[in-house]
């Protein structure tokens, strides 16, 4: 089929195009308490093909992306890449080019024990300590096996082989006749058993804890800390600054050689991009694009040292090394999370909802569940919000020096934000 849709690209005379091959081999366990209610085997395959178009003598780019069944006759593949070079030809990007640098290594093939990876699930979902009070309701286990295989007409190809894997839990409280649900998600590469463990177990303590909540207090303003996976939004919008998308469209300011805050009075963060972490379902050295990921600092001790991103916009900012980011180490931390928990402060550990947003830095999220720390009382809180900018937060952000990795970010354990606005319920 691969060779098929190359030799039909070649015969239409387009004038670049890329072509990627997803084969992914997926285990799947659903159970209902610790009985298992179902699983299943699957394999499914995606091709996806971009079509590209020089236009007006070279002066634009034409672009056009769509998939294509393996199954698909060679009629249907036909109609597929003709519709898509037609598309092309309807869009006008300012002209730029696909890579065509020679790649170090142009395999990574991972030794993946898929059997293991799901086994290690298993096992650590049943160790899980459980109460009347507070247990696991359902879970849902995905263990993926992916095999990818690119190519572009420059003739750059890769092909690579990595674990993917993901984890869907309810936790259950109940005190008396009231019952609360948690439902948490998340993606790794394989099995992490003991941080898995300790952020289960860390879930049914909130679920306990959200039926002692009550209403949160009006408050002018209090430090505001973050110890879950909702923080990896805060870091996301750091590197999103140093994307050259946001750059070329004049939304980031931020400069190379520049602070991120011209009134830095916080920690000195670092963010450094990777080609691999330890268990991240994103550990492969090349781009989708076919670049080759260059490991690096975006952001050093609170000063901006390179831009991250797409070549199109890369070649428009006149920067041809470049590659997209997956994996991201933050440090910068100078307080230990002990110390970041001391005095007045609001831990919110649960959100109906959070969003930083990576355009504008508005910070916005409604409180579910929080511990707030006043005059030396710890207080159980749910309801309200919390709203701030990124802006005003960075001048006085505060981050330990602990770490813990979410899936593709390795990030520090706790993340106190300043100038933050508390709306109570009462």
């Amino acid at each position: 089929m691969l060779n098929y849709i190359k030799e039909k690209l070649q015969e239409m005379h387009c004038d670049a195009y890329e072509i990627t091959e997803k084969k992914v081999t997926g285990w799947e366990f659903y159970f209902i308490r610790h009985k298992l209610d179902q699983n299943r085997v699957k394999e499914e395959t995606t091709i996806t093909v971009s079509v590209y178009r020089s236009l007006e003598d070279g002066k634009f780019l034409g672009k056009a992306t769509g998939e294509i069944f393996p199954t698909a006759s060679r009629e249907e593949v036909d109609k597929t890449l003709e519709d898509l070079y037609y598309q092309a030809s309807l869009i006008k990007n300012p002209y730029y080019t696909l890579t065509d640098r020679p790649l170090p290594e142009t395999e990574k093939i991972a030794q993946v024990d898929v059997d293991k990876i799901a086994e290690d699930f298993v096992t650590l979902m049943k160790e899980i300590p459980e109460t009347e009070e507070k247990y696991l309701n359902s879970y849902e286990i995905f263990v993926n096996l992916v095999e990818q295989y690119m190519v572009n007409s420059n003739g750059v190809e890769y092909r690579c082989t990595y674990p993917q894997s993901m984890l869907e839990y309810v936790v259950n409280a109940r005190n008396g006749e009231h019952e609360i649900e948690l439902y948490r998600i998340g993606d790794s590469g394989s099995c992490d058993k003991e941080g898995l463990k300790k952020e289960i177990m860390r879930t049914m303590d909130f679920g306990a804890d959200r039926l002692k909540a009550v209403p949160t207090p009006k408050m002018e303003s209090i430090p505001v800390l973050l110890s879950t996976d909702v923080a990896t939004l805060v870091y996301s919008y750091l590197g999103a600054q140093c994307n050259v998308g946001l750059k070329y469209m004049k939304v980031s300011e931020w400069e190379i050689g520049k602070p991120i805050s011209e009134d830095l009075r916080g920690d000195k963060l670092s963010i450094e991009v990777l080609r691999s972490l330890p268990n991240s379902s994103k550990n492969f050295d090349v781009d989708s694009e076919g670049s080759y990921i260059q490991e690096r600092y975006l952001i050093r001790d609170g000063v901006v040292e390179s831009y991250n991103g797409a070549r199109q916009f890369s070649q428009y900012l006149g920067i041809e090394d470049n590659s997209i980011i997956y994996n991201a180490k933050v440090s910068g931390g100078t307080h230990s999370a002990e110390e970041l928990r001391s005095g007045d402060y609001l831990e919110v550990v649960e959100f109906s909802d959070f969003s930083v947003d990576e355009m504008g830095g508005d910070i916005a999220g409604e409180i579910r569940l929080g511990y707030l720390h006043k005059d030396g009382v710890t207080t159980i809180v749910t309801g309200g919000s919390v709203a701030g900018n990124m802006e005003d937060a960075l001048k006085d952000m505060a981050v330990s020096r602990e770490m813990v990795q979410y899936d593709c970010y390795l990030i520090p354990a706790v993340t106190c934000l300043k100038n933050m606005r508390i709306t109570g319920v009462v």
